[in-house]
């Protein structure tokens, strides 16, 4: 791929962490994204744009790294249930991004799964990846 951008590359990370909170906090401490730096391995900083509650609208910004370089994005909320959805695309940056985190077991990303009080969250990050160079 030396030189070569990359053209509908799909980059998938899994890993799953058993939480001993009810799954409704833990949904509330994802769904801020201003703490995606506390739990996003590479993230430096988030930080919501838009004024007043968590809804569709909602827009943040976040600088992470990505192979070795300084990333820059900013997110709208596209789809957002209280204790079940938040959703968000990328509507700027180096490359598009779209998540999802969800109770629900058919969600595609973050998967947060209620299990005997306690909240079991499996991320599943899916990413497009459209021109950018990997090497």
């Amino acid at each position: 791929m030396s030189g070569q951008g990359v053209k509908g590359t799909v980059i998938r990370v899994e890993t799953s962490v058993v939480i001993s909170r009810p799954p409704e906090e833990v949904f509330a401490y994802i769904s801020n994204f201003e703490n995606n730096p506390r739990w996003q391995g590479g993230m430096k900083e988030a930080r919501f744009i838009s004024q007043g509650p968590l809804g569709v609208g909602s827009t943040y910004t976040q600088v992470a790294t990505f192979l070795g370089r300084r990333v820059e994005s900013s997110f709208e909320v596209i789809d957002y249930q209280p204790n079940r959805l938040v959703k968000a695309t990328s509507t700027s940056g180096s490359f598009p991004i779209a998540f999802t985190r969800a109770f629900s077991s058919g969600a595609l990303l973050n998967v947060i799964t209620p299990s005997n009080g306690h909240a079991s969250m499996q991320l599943k990050q899916r990413q497009q990846v459209a021109g950018i160079s990997l090497s």
